[in-house]
């Protein structure tokens, strides 16, 4: 018998005898699945608005109230080790990830009672995640120069104290973008005394060039990769550089998300549209050639800001493109008036291969100089759910009651994923790489065959099991 023919039967012994325990494990998530989202549908109460219609993680409590295990300690920014074995296979967990927009804390001379974490009390309880994610439109620094000239009329500089990085992290946050025209508002000094803050916190941070911000929660792997359309960061007007970094990211995580600040800005930039965008004279971006682009890469989930106000979201390849989620918090930063004052929180729940689980929109509105509360109203999700259809028609999202959202059905794979299993199936010798395109019979017909071998019977074509069967498989083939 050769090498290969009895790695292989070591594999399918492997599998079934895993494969029980894998039904089992299966079927209880599940049960606590259906009984996580089977919750009061139609009328947004306020019972209703405080509870998340996703599962709720192990350990995903809000920091202030319960500590991180070990296991879910963040990984390193900048960490360039590929995913372990055991990593690989971790195909059953679920992650939950948090985003907002736009935050900034008010100033040095302006700041609001109690803090960055007395301006966020009124959504803390909605900032519980695996990743809880924002955009830092400020800096946290003090002394350093300002970009603005004195009396200058059309120049904005944002500056809060570095102790409110403290005040970010109590209130749930534990990862921020600072890929965005603001980051330098008081210089390199500014920003060093930023990221410094932030690491005293225990806050990651994306958008650094050639940096990638990792968590692990709930046995799940995130790689959080942040862009922005100002000199010095990772670029959103770089589209072949943004998908050689999602990619590197996406063979070191289980699930990829992408982050970035881009489009015009201002109360007539609610509409996406198709090609490039400017905002006084400065490119900001085609947004959704980069949304698209870095989906194809290996991204699972793509969240915008920058322009100030709620904008579209939309499926594409089975993964949600938010493309602004409007202004988070403000204390006489940004106008708040109009649609400037409606926003929201994005809760998503993702399989640890990146699948859609569970989603939905908490709606915000921004009163007094800008304190985030809870918007018994949901305006935010009226206006979500109008740009989404007017923008991308059937590609838009759709949302049930409570903001939640509606999974879009029959979507394919991103092509990233599509041909990592190919990769793996010609290792293994069940697929030559030139039977047929993408998504053609030639790869239905190997994915089916190597599932016989492993005695997997219970899988979608490219579920869980197959994906980690795969992984145990190149494992012992290469051991």
């Amino acid at each position: 018998m050769t090498p290969t023919r009895t790695r292989l039967r070591t594999v399918r012994r492997l599998a079934r005898s895993r494969l029980a325990l894998a039904v089992a494990v299966a079927a209880t998530a599940a049960l606590a699945v259906g009984a996580a989202i089977a919750m009061p549908g139609g009328t947004n109460t306020a019972a209703e608005t405080q509870q998340p219609s996703e599962p709720a993680l192990s350990g995903e409590s809000l920091p202030v109230a319960l500590a991180p295990t070990r296991a879910e300690l963040p990984d390193e920014e900048g960490e360039t080790r590929k995913l372990t074995a055991s990593e690989a296979l971790a195909g059953s967990g679920t992650v939950t990830i948090v985003a907002v927009g736009d935050i900034t804390l008010g100033s040095a001379s302006n700041r609001p009672s109690g803090g960055a974490r007395g301006l966020l009390a009124g959504v803390a309880s909605q900032l519980g995640g695996g990743v809880v994610l924002g955009n830092l439109e400020t800096t946290l620094s003090t002394g350093a120069s300002s970009k603005c000239g004195g009396g200058s009329s059309n120049c904005f500089a944002f500056q809060a104290p570095p102790e409110y990085a403290r005040g970010l992290r109590q209130s749930g946050f534990n990862v921020l973008n600072v890929a965005n025209n603001h980051a330098l508002d008081y210089g390199q000094n500014g920003f060093d005394q930023t990221i410094r803050a932030l690491k005293g916190a225990g806050i990651k941070h994306a958008g650094r060039v050639g940096r990638i911000a990792y968590r692990t929660s709930g046995g799940v792997r995130v790689a959080i990769v942040g862009f922005g359309h100002s000199s010095g960061f990772p670029s959103i007007l770089d589209i072949p550089a943004a998908q050689k970094l999602v990619r590197k990211a996406d063979r070191r995580a289980n699930v990829v998300v992408v982050t970035f600040h881009g489009g015009a800005e201002g109360s007539s930039a609610t509409h996406v549209r198709p090609g490039p965008e400017t905002f006084l004279g400065e490119q900001r971006g085609n947004v959704v050639a980069f949304s698209h682009a870095v989906v194809d890469a290996g991204a699972d989930l793509v969240v915008g800001h920058g322009p100030h106000v709620l904008r579209a979201m939309e499926w594409y390849r089975g993964r949600l493109i938010a493309y602004s989620l409007g202004n988070f918090s403000s204390h006489g930063n940004f106008n708040t008036s109009g649609p400037g004052g409606v926003s929201g929180i994005l809760r998503v729940t993702l399989n640890s291969n990146g699948r859609w689980r569970a989603g939905r929109v908490v709606p915000v509105a921004l009163r007094g100089a800008g304190a985030p509360v809870v918007d018994g109203s949901s305006a935010g999700v009226r206006q979500i759910r109008k740009l989404s259809r007017q923008d991308f028609g059937k590609a838009g999202v759709r949302f049930a009651g409570g903001g939640v959202i509606k999974p879009k059905a029959g979507v394919d794979l991103p092509p990233a994923t599509v041909k990592k299993i190919q990769r793996q199936l010609k290792q293994l010798g069940y697929y030559d790489g030139a039977i047929d395109g993408l998504y053609g019979p030639g790869t239905t017909a190997a994915v089916r065959k190597f599932q016989t071998d492993a005695g997997i019977t219970v899988d979608g074509k490219y579920g869980p099991q197959t994906k980690a069967a795969l992984a145990r498989a190149l494992s012992a083939a290469t051991s």
